[in-house]
Formats: structure tokens, sequence, C-alpha cells
């Protein structure tokens, strides 16, 4: 593993040597001649190379709750800016990638422990003998699109590349049905949520008993993320898992199987609807899933297709995604009028009016506030409370490593479920700013880089030392 280059002078060289404009350059040569420059680069190495990282002024004094002595004190008065700077801890790619990398970990974990099971996270091994699947529900058409089929050629009469951009875009935009595609966006979690209502009595029906009975021996779980397809339309990706009535630690009945939990799938899928009134110029309609539902088993160290660590790895890449991958922004649009401004294509930019269109005859839906998601406002990952541990959990698991860390070096207890209170600690913040100048920004990047280099090295090695060429780990 390497560092990044701290000399002023190396600095100076690597960002002229890229074609680095004089503006960053130059405020780039500032920052790294100012005083406490390693220790910018220190802070900013600690928010993981953070692209907005919020600064904090204040202090914080450690004292001996029996003697009142102090035992640490800390203050940002002498830190570079006068500032402490934490990371974002955005989960969008395109906001700051290093956040979105560690939350895109995060989920692969969350997701991963409730395939596999793992004790350190609350969730035993034994899930592995559940019945579990990958579960992917669309969106129904809502025109004609041009795309890559099986066969070749698209229906526009062209072979079109994997890059071309005009995949996912209409083939008759003045035929296309624009409204109904954002309204599907936007009551896609409801949609999801009468799904998971729906499933609970399809798999009672088809193990035949009654939803009372099923309570009392046997439990839904699931893990989902939302992905957007080139047309706009969002879909969602889901580990559905069977356990017995108390979770994961309990194990399910005999009659709860892949293939039963299959068909509950498809069945439910069938049956959802969302009725939409009519308003305004705007017709009532219902909305209803895609006849596109595919359920793959997942499969235990490669014993199927669909292995347990591609499941994860799938559902971490997607969870740090938005609309980005339809060419619309990723921040609110304050008047119609912004569209002049922003490269948007055109299949994208009539999506964005649709939600402005249907703003007034649906307020309540709030529309025009989320057009710049094509209507969409639900949460992009989500799970049933017993799939596994939550990301609150494992944010706190990295927070306590920390805390400890920086305890030891101060010569403190590195106990941190000291309920005599040994200790007490006094702070106090204030909120300074977020983001970086033109030449910081270039700095964290570079930062952000080696780290991310760093990482994919140690995984690779990890790999290589576990012989599991073919398994995504996620250091």
């Amino acid at each position: 593993m390497t560092d990044f280059p701290v000399s002023p002078e190396a600095v100076a060289g690597a960002a002229a040597s890229m074609g680095t404009d004089p503006v960053t350059l130059a405020d780039l040569l500032r920052v790294a001649n100012a005083p406490g420059f390693d220790r910018w680069q220190e802070q900013v190495r600690r928010t993981g190379g953070c692209s907005h990282p919020i600064r904090l002024m204040g202090q914080t004094v450690t004292r001996d709750r029996a003697t009142g002595d102090v035992l640490y004190s800390y203050s940002t008065e002498h830190e570079p800016g006068g500032a402490l700077r934490v990371a974002c801890g955005n989960r969008r790619a395109s906001r700051c990638p290093a956040c979105a990398w560690t939350y895109a970990g995060d989920t692969y974990h969350l997701i991963r422990s409730g395939i596999t099971g793992d004790e350190r996270k609350d969730v035993p091994a034994t899930v592995r003998d559940h019945p579990r699947v990958f579960a992917t529900l669309t969106a129904p058409s809502f025109g004609a699109v041009h795309n890559r089929p099986d066969s070749g050629r698209c229906r526009c009469g062209h072979t079109h590349a994997e890059d071309a951009p005009e995949l996912g875009t209409a083939l008759a935009p003045d035929r296309y049905d624009y409204a109904g595609a954002v309204l599907w966006n936007n009551f896609a979690s409801d949609l999801w949520r009468r799904f998971t209502i729906y499933l609970r009595r399809e798999i009672a029906a088809h193990a035949g008993i009654t939803q009372t009975a099923m309570k009392e021996v046997c439990r839904v779980s699931f893990g989902k993320v939302a992905e957007f397809q080139k047309r706009g339309s969002v879909h969602f990706h889901a580990v559905v898992r069977l356990d017995g009535p108390d979770g994961p630690d309990t194990a399910p009945p005999a009659w709860a199987t892949v293939a039963l939990l299959d068909a509950s799938i498809r069945a439910a899928s069938a049956r959802v609807s969302v009725p939409v009134p009519a308003s305004g110029d705007f017709p009532a309609r219902t909305l209803r899933w895609g006849e596109q539902v595919d359920v793959q088993p997942i499969g235990a160290l490669g014993h199927e297709e669909l292995t347990e660590q591609a499941v994860a790895s799938y559902v971490a890449k997607y969870a740090t995604k938005a609309a980005e991958s339809t060419g619309t922004v990723d921040r609110r649009i304050g008047e119609l009028s912004e569209l002049d401004k922003l490269p948007l294509p055109a299949h994208t930019r009539r999506l964005i009016e649709a939600c402005w269109d249907l703003d007034d005859a649906y307020p309540d839906r709030l529309l025009a506030r989320w057009a710049h998601m094509l209507g969409f406002r639900g949460h992009f990952s989500t799970k049933s409370r017993q799939y596994s541990t939550t990301l609150g959990a494992l944010r706190q698991v990295r927070a306590d490593y920390r805390a400890r860390q920086e305890r030891r070096e101060r010569g403190l207890s590195e106990d941190l479920d000291d309920t005599e209170g040994s200790t007490l600690v006094l702070a106090h913040w204030t909120y300074a700013g977020q983001g970086h100048t033109p030449g910081e920004s270039w700095l964290a990047a570079s930062i952000a880089r080696e780290l991310h280099l760093n990482r994919e090295t140690a995984r690779e090695a990890l790999a290589d030392l576990h012989d599991m060429d073919d398994m995504e780990v996620w250091v």
C-alpha cells in the first residue's frame, strides 16, 4: 500500500501534469504551502477523502469525575482553518464517492449477514438453511423505448451499442405515457408496501393455513433496494427470506420452501394495485407491477448460479445510486425554467416536466418537489425489522472502534461501557460550514483515490488468501 505524496512540490507537479485549471492550481498551491497542511491532510484522510466535509468549531474537555482533574482537552482553535472536518455521510456516489463507498460497504454487510448469517451482527449462520430468493419487481410499460433485445435489433430497426445514449428513450415521445411513468414512480413505495402485505397472504394460502396461524409458525423477512432503469422507471431488487415465528433464530416450518416462496411472490405481485383518482385533466388510473417478475434462488458457496456474495454486492452497488443514470440532476429543481440551463436528455426532461404538470392535480404527492427524482420519493434501501442488523448498528461499531482508539492514544480507559462514569466529557460544538475550496477538492479527491486503491489492493489480497476468485469481498 502507498500513501499520497504530501510535499507541496509533489502536489503542484502532479496537478500541473494533469492540466488542472489555473484557479484550482493557484488555490491548491495556497493550501499545500499553508501552515498545518499535514494536519489538514490527516483530517481529510480520516474522513475517507470526503468531497463535502462538514466543518465544526468547538472544544471538548475530559475530566476525572472524582477529582475534577483535566485528563484531556481539545479545541479546534489551532486546527487548519480553525475547524474540525467530519464526513458528510451522503450515500449518493454523484455527491460524495468516498462516503458513498462507506455506505455501500455497510449495505453489503447488512444484506450479506441476512443471507449467510453473522453472529457479530446477531444473525445466526442457520439462516443459510432458510428459503431465500432474490426477487426483482419492475414497472409496467408506458410506451415503446429503444432497447437491446435478445434478437439484437431494436424496434427502431437499429442494433444499439451498450452505451448508446438513445437506450431507454421513447420511440414515439408523443405517444409515451409520461404522466403514468412519473405517477408510477411516485406511488412505487405504496406498491411495495401492499406487496409485502399480499405476500404474507399468499404464503399462507399456498401453505393451506390462515394468516393468523401463519404468524405463529412463519415470518417473512426482506432487504430491498431501488434502481432506476434507463427509461426513468424505478424497480426493486429484494432478498426475501422465510424464518420461524421469532425471526432468524428459529427455523421455518417444513412447508416453507423456495418453490412456495417463488410462487407466492409471483402471485402477490400480480394481485397488487394502487388506485389513483382522476384530478383536473388527468383521468383515474390503476397502478400495478410490470409483467416481468424475476425470482432466483440464492445459492450457498456457488451451489446455485446466484451466489450469496453476488447478491450482496449487487444490492450494495445500487444503494448509492439514484436517478442520475437517466441523465437527471441530483438536486431539487426550484423552478421549471431551470431546465433550460441544464443539459438534460429530451426523454428525461419530459419526465421532469410531467412532474410539474401533475403537481397541482395531486398536491399531496409533492411531484414538483421530487421532479429531479422523476417523481420517486421513497427510500432507496429498506429492510424488515428482523432481516439482519441495521445501518445504525454498523455505524455505531465503527464509531466505538474509533473512540476506543482515541482513548487508548490519550492514555484513558478503553472501556466505553463504564457504568460507574469515572470520566466526565464536556463538549461544545457549532456548525462552521461545509465543503472544500477548489484546491482542497482536488487534494481530497486525490486522497480518496489513494484510499480506494489501498482498499482494492487489500480486497484482492484477501480474495487470493482465501482462494475466492469469484467472490466479492468488501473491505
